[in-house]
């Protein structure tokens, strides 16, 4: 972790961890548009000890993509710490633990944010996983929950027990994506440690990049939602992070080949039955803006081969140059 952020002398870049989304192909062409790594989907600490292999398909890693971050949840220490140790096998750069989700399901299972209620817990699991491991530990935070605001007190919680980073969503568990994300957060809990902070919550253009980390002094950031879609976000916030002319938004041809690529990738990876399935989503976030895109997207919503998604790309690109 050390190394991923003093090496490029800039604030390295990540691709957050979203549930259903960051898997090996999104973060490998993430990777490709200039991310500097990325965290895994989040990933069962239970499911593996118990060897499910979907939750093990969830951990694969592929070189092109490095450095990549695994992402476990739950919320019992040595439930955790044994899991860290088997995703070792899969060579992970670092080990993420997810404090943050505040999907109902995860919350009422005592995971995710619903760990934020007990820093101690929080000192405990990361203490167990860092003894169990050698490889880096981080953990992602929000807000708070409950109305209570105690990232500083969760992120100094982490600290103690281990941890090599922290990253912390500006939003409350109660407000997931709306209103703004408040930075100022992030900003007290960067007083708060003297770990590494990414800042993550409305990453979304050059600009915000560049406000956050003026705004927060974050050691580096997390980009999210704002890349569904768009993965060419991450050569933009490059070129502004290093000062260089703006890199303008891709022509929608670039984005539509793109858009190919990745959902081909995609079928190989989880056969085109699956993939034609998670085909409609990421189709419907890389049409956002263009011409047609109401009716393309009713389209995307019954793909379900490839043959079917390569007509509907090449109908896309037809439109835009109409």
């Amino acid at each position: 972790m050390k190394a991923l952020l003093f090496s490029m002398g800039r604030a390295p870049v990540l691709l957050a961890p979203m549930a259903g989304v960051t898997d090996l192909v999104f973060r490998r062409i993430c990777r490709s548009f200039g991310a500097d790594g990325a965290v895994s989907e989040m990933v069962s600490a239970k499911a593996l000890c118990f060897g499910d292999r979907k939750s093990r398909k969830l951990c694969e890693i592929d070189d092109l993509e490095r450095p990549t971050g695994i992402q476990l949840f739950g919320h019992e220490p040595h439930t955790l710490a044994q899991a860290a140790q088997i995703v070792c096998a899969f060579s992970p750069d670092w080990i993420d633990l997810n404090m943050g989700c505040p999907v109902h399901k995860v919350v009422s299972s005592g995971d995710g944010s619903a760990l934020m209620r007990d820093p101690e817990l929080i000192f405990r699991i990361v203490q167990a996983v860092t003894q169990a491991v050698e490889l880096p530990v981080t953990v992602k935070l929000r807000a708070g929950i409950g109305g209570v605001e105690n990232a500083a007190e969760c992120a100094q919680a982490a600290q103690q027990g281990g941890a090599s980073a922290v990253a912390v969503h500006g939003r409350m568990r109660e407000q997931f994506y709306a209103p703004s994300a408040d930075w100022g957060v992030i900003a007290r809990v960067k007083r708060a440690v003297s770990i590494p902070v990414f800042a993550n919550g409305d990453i979304d253009s050059p600009s915000a990049a560049l406000a956050a980390l003026e705004q927060t002094g974050a050691d580096g950031l997390m980009v999210g939602r704002a890349a569904l879609g768009n993965p060419f976000l991450f050569e933009q916030i490059r070129a502004a992070l290093l000062g260089m002319p703006a890199v303008p938004p891709p022509p929608p041809g670039r984005r539509l080949e793109t858009a190919r690529q990745h959902i081909h990738e995609l079928a190989g990876l989880k056969g085109e039955r699956i993939g034609m399935l998670e085909a409609r989503s990421h189709m419907g976030w890389y049409l956002k803006g263009m011409r047609g895109a109401s009716s393309l997207r009713e389209k995307c919503n019954r793909l379900s081969t490839i043959q079917e998604l390569d007509m509907l790309v090449d109908e896309a690109i037809s439109m835009q140059k109409g």
